[in-house]
């Protein structure tokens, strides 16, 4: 068969044609783009983190001193008051009864008081005529004296009842502002009854719970800082006032007080997070959750060699959790470049994208390791 020439070269080109595409695709090499974190420092305290809400240093449960049926309540939650306003109050109409009986008491005493003073002159007059007895002016002069203290008797009676009469107006004593009602209008209550609770103007403080194991982390004076939801900006100094004796039954954690520096942006109720620190047994470093890989049993990262531009796997030690990493005791060195995600396209010596591209950037987290987006 005879071949033209024309063909013949077509047929030449198209196979070189192939052949080099061939050698491209054999020789086509893959670089992966990572995101890694820096290790910076080795961390030697932890943070312990708890939230809690504002309240006020002093909150007064204040209740009526005398019992009855609640006849109005004077305030609402979130009034303010000033020493003197009135809360509420009972039906008074039993103690104004009280009252007048006291008084008539006082008014028959006084009566007989005048009476025996009358008796008590006679017998005096008579003894020194020589016309009575010793014993009959010892006589009069008991008797005096008797209605005399009955009439003390009363009057110390009437003030009670005067008395019970204001106390049927629960009224404020101090400044501040009504966070809790706890009765209300038609409802009969006894002496002492929480009524209206308010929290009084001053320092306010976090409340917050902390369990048995992180406990002996807080003591009173202990410095701590807080930051609030409402208010990301918003960071306050404070110090442990106070650590309950026991903890709680139920949650089985400890109520801790913490007093804030004063700052009007600060409102009751807020939520707030108390921000403290404990020491560690041993350095660690922290790297992301995303960042630690498992073989088998096995935990570990993958390092990024910048002078070959590959990574490499490396067994570690994992000390501990955090909200938002992993405690690393043994396996990493300050400057490790840590594949912070993607861990599961890994594999020895795959090539990444390093430093120097165009769209790197670096940021610091709050673990003070370094991040570099690639």
């Amino acid at each position: 068969m005879t071949i033209r020439p024309a063909a013949a070269f077509a047929v030449v080109s198209m196979l070189a044609l192939a052949a080099c595409s061939e050698e491209k695709v054999e020789t086509k090499e893959v670089i992966r783009p990572v995101k890694v974190v820096e290790i910076s420092t080795k961390e030697t305290t932890r943070a312990l983190d708890y939230s809690g809400s504002v309240k006020a240093r002093t909150e007064m449960n204040l209740g009526f001193r005398v019992a009855g049926k609640i006849t109005e309540r004077l305030v609402d939650v979130g009034d303010r008051v000033k020493p003197g306003d009135p809360l509420a109050r009972v039906d008074a109409v039993d103690y104004g009864l009280l009252a007048s009986s006291a008084q008539s008491s006082l008014e028959a005493a006084e009566r007989q008081v005048e009476t025996t003073k009358l008796s008590l002159d006679r017998a005096e007059k008579l003894f020194r005529q020589n016309v009575s007895p010793k014993s009959q002016l010892e006589q009069a002069q008991l008797a005096y004296n008797q209605a005399v203290a009955t009439r003390d008797s009363a009057g110390s009676a009437l003030e009670q009842a005067k008395n019970q009469i204001d106390y049927t107006t629960l009224s404020a004593d101090r400044d501040g502002i009504v966070v809790a009602v706890s009765a209300d209008s038609g409802q009969v209550v006894s002496a002492g009854t929480p009524v209206v609770t308010v929290a009084v103007d001053g320092e306010k403080e976090v409340q917050i719970a902390v369990p048995e194991t992180e406990i002996a982390h807080f003591e009173p004076g202990k410095a701590v800082k807080a930051t609030f939801w409402s208010d990301t900006g918003l960071v306050l100094d404070g110090k442990v006032r106070e650590v309950a004796g026991s903890a709680d039954q139920a949650s089985r954690t400890f109520a801790v007080r913490v007093s804030l520096s004063d700052d009007p942006r600060v409102r009751l109720g807020m939520t707030a997070t108390v921000n403290a620190s404990a020491p560690v047994a041993e350095a660690v470093m922290t790297v992301p959750l995303s960042a630690l890989a498992k073989d088998g049993e096995k935990s570990l990262v993958w390092i990024v060699d910048r002078g070959t531009g590959t990574v490499r796997s490396r067994e570690v030690k994992v000390a501990g959790f955090t909200d938002d990493g992993v405690r690393i005791a043994e396996g990493l060195q300050v400057g490790d470049a840590v594949v912070a995600a993607g861990t599961q396209f890994m594999s020895e010596n795959l090539k990444v994208k390093l430093a120097g591209s165009h769209d790197e950037a670096a940021l610091t987290d709050k673990t003070g390791a370094t991040k570099l987006l690639r």
